[in-house]
């Protein structure tokens, strides 16, 4: 799948109604290894700045999910976190290199009449007209594809 085919992809799924993280997780189905149900809750948690708490945006959680799936054993558990940790670093700083922030609240901050709580807002037209979300997502996947691609983790013909 090229960069633009998987970007696209994450911004469906945003479109379809998963939070920002099941959106770039989803899109990254094809090469991670388990299956698409699975991987939908897994990531469910992590939308809104995890639970909806306006933390780490669900955009940038996704790295945690494909890097750790994606990941090379390495010799010992301090290797593993190392190197996983230095992926995540890598990605977080290309991601705040265009966003400003890893924040949802903050990325969130000039979205007008925002709503606190547990409860999702309702996914409709004008949601998606004041939510700059789908750019996060769409970030995210692309930063993904070129980490895919740049550090040869896969060796699926359609990561290119």
């Amino acid at each position: 799948m090229t960069k633009e085919e998987r970007k696209q992809l994450a911004y469906e799924n945003f479109k379809k109604g998963y939070n920002c993280c099941q959106s770039v997780v989803l899109a990254f189905s094809d090469v991670l290894p388990l299956d698409e149900a699975t991987l939908e809750k897994l990531s469910l948690c992590f939308g809104a700045g995890f639970g909806r708490t306006r933390n780490l945006c669900g955009a940038v959680s996704a790295y945690g999910f494909i890097v750790g799936l994606l990941h090379d054993k390495k010799e010992t558990l301090a290797d593993d976190k190392t190197d996983a940790y230095k992926q995540i670093t890598d990605l977080d700083n290309k991601f705040k290199a265009l966003n400003g922030t890893d924040n949802c609240g903050e990325l969130l901050k000039n979205v007008k009449n925002l709503t606190a709580g547990y409860v999702p807002e309702v996914r409709d037209e004008e949601y998606y007209k004041v939510r700059p979300c789908a750019k996060f997502v769409v970030d995210s996947a692309g930063l993904l594809h070129d980490y895919i691609v740049e550090t040869g983790i896969t060796d699926r013909n359609d990561a290119n």
